[in-house]
């Protein structure tokens, strides 16, 4: 039976309803065509028709040493309104974009050299399909910055004002990422198109991976429009929002020519709620060798895997073994109650070409082994100073974390937490999937963190890495160590599926900190934005 859209939406308001007596549904395919396009398929694209793109690359207008001697590199960046080509027949779709761009230009960074970053807010004042108030707040998502630059969700920016950011950098080489996180509706800003990845480089990293033309970003989301041609928001009961139509950097089911060689792929996966399980071809082999912290220790060679939203894993894939004229796609097996349509299957494609390459560069046949360690990968349960348990849940018909939400934060004026480590502790945390039918990406700002086990049992091979997002499945419970170190503050913990986080399952702990205590980084006042007098 095929369900219409107003019957979806009245069995999730039934199941929201039923949440405070313990009878909320499992979504699974219950909603499963409520997020499909409504336009006219003649206008949707079609799988690996479209070329590939890398996101363009933000250059610093000015880079000034400071009186410590560290040098400062100076970026801005424009959130515009843009119109964007992914329909056929010439139809655009309003989206937003940093600098206009969908993806946002990558920020490519060096360890040891600070950015400051000037975010200017040109956006309308509310989404003109959407219809979100368009308040944002830039979270550099993998860094260790101060509470006042971490993105706050009620640190917001309005139209027509700006916030410098500063980023310290001092963390080793990793994939980052930077999105909006404005309270209560960053999964619309999200979708509508506010992300982008930020590379950290240092010199271990550019002497073992692949650079350049080589080291790819991909940022992986997904879509849905409405009959005129705009996005199609629809998060079926705050349940989650998901499209049928894949994007890699903003184009639908793109091709990419490769050489044959390895290639280093930075994959991101940016959807508001959509997890991905990626299999290359039939099950050629993925080596990772990164995970959201930077290095594992030892890379992973896999067939498939696992990825959650907001999780970034660095992949290594050789073509080398391949003959001209191979094309080899790039496949979603899916997880566990995702809502899958027709084509969200396939992600994009590679096509092999016999173009020449430079043999002298080492890496262009390498797959390391032994890679590099990091201090969190040490971390040995029994170096805890305190244990404690975070169950994500449905809490009286909201998502919620140990009954908490972000307004029960905004109620006590910011002073409410749900811990508070002294800064330096080390704590192992359990993240308890108690929402039934729900997976649940979970952030920990600030920090990196191990996972130990899953369900009792060893972590997924593709997990051995240091990690700041990570996948609590349907009933599983994921133990975490983590040192709380680097800023003193208050700092978020969220569900990444973005429909879960703006409502509500959002709380913060404090960081050598503790309520009613005087905080020189009080996150939304120590650094508030200011009045741009620079015209859109």
């Amino acid at each position: 039976m095929e369900l219409k859209r107003r019957d979806v939406m009245k069995l999730g308001g039934l199941g929201v309803a039923g949440a405070a007596a313990g009878s909320l549904l499992p979504i699974g395919d219950l909603i499963r065509a409520a997020d499909s396009s409504t336009i006219d398929p003649a206008f949707l694209p079609e799988p690996f028709t479209s070329a590939f793109r890398r996101p363009p690359v933000l250059r610093p207008f000015d880079s000034r040493r400071g009186p410590d001697g560290v040098w400062t590199d100076h970026y801005e960046l424009r959130q515009r309104m843009t119109n964007a080509q992914i329909l056929k027949g010439g139809r655009t779709t309003k989206m937003f974009g940093y600098n206009g761009e969908v993806p946002g230009p990558t920020i490519k960074a060096t360890r040891g050299r600070r950015i400051r970053l000037r975010v200017r807010n040109q956006l309308p004042p509310r989404h003109p399909s959407i219809g979100h108030e368009s308040t944002t707040s830039l979270h550099l998502h993998g860094s260790a910055s101060k509470p006042q630059y971490d993105g706050y969700a009620s640190d917001v920016t309005p139209s027509g004002f700006y916030k410098d950011y500063y980023y310290p950098n001092f963390q080793p080489a990793r994939t980052l990422w930077y999105h909006d996180h404005g309270a209560h509706h960053t999964a619309q800003n999200v979708y509508s198109g506010l992300v982008a990845q930020y590379h950290l480089h240092d010199k271990v990293e550019r002497e073992l991976l692949p650079q350049g033309e080589f080291d790819v970003p991909l940022v992986v989301s997904d879509v849905a429009f409405r009959e005129d041609g705009e996005l199609l928001f629809d998060d079926g009961g705050h349940s989650g929002v998901y499209g049928d139509v894949v994007l890699v950097n903003g184009r639908p089911w793109p091709v990419m020519k490769v050489k044959r060689r390895v290639y280093r792929f930075r994959i991101l996966a940016a959807s508001v709620s959509r997890s991905w399980r990626w299999r290359l071809g039939p099950g050629y082999p993925m080596t990772i060798v990164a995970t959201d912290g930077g290095f594992m220790p030892k890379s992973q060679t896999v067939s498939e895997f696992r990825h959650g939203g907001a999780e970034r894993y660095e992949v290594l894939v050789d073509f080398s073994k391949f003959r001209p004229g191979t094309r080899i796609v790039l496949n979603n097996l899916s997880n566990d109650n995702n809502r899958d349509f027709l084509n969200t299957d396939k992600v994009m494609a590679f096509d092999v070409v016999d173009d020449p390459f430079d043999k002298s560069d080492p890496t262009w046949n390498r797959i390391p082994g032994r890679l590099v360690d990091s201090h969190v990968m040490h971390l040995r349960p029994g170096d805890e100073k305190r244990r404690r348990t975070l169950n994500v849940e449905r809490f009286l018909g909201t998502w919620a974390i140990n009954g908490m939400t972000w307004d029960d934060v905004i109620a006590s004026d910011f002073q409410m937490l749900i811990a508070d480590p002294n800064l330096g502790d080390v704590e192992m945390w359990t993240v308890a999937n108690r929402s039934g039918g729900w997976f649940h990406p979970v952030h920990v700002h600030l920090v990196d963190f191990r996972i130990v086990s899953r369900n009792g049992q060893p972590p997924h091979p593709w997990e051995l890495g240091p990690k700041d997002v990570v996948y609590a499945g349907e009933g599983e419970s994921v133990q975490l160590l983590m040192r709380f170190e680097h800023q003193r503050g208050r700092y978020m913990v969220h569900c990444h599926n973005l429909s879960h986080e703006d409502h509500d399952m959002m709380v913060q702990f404090g960081v050598g900190w503790k309520p009613g205590q005087p905080d020189r980084n009080d996150p939304i006042r120590a650094a508030r934005c200011k009045f741009d007098d620079l015209p859109g």
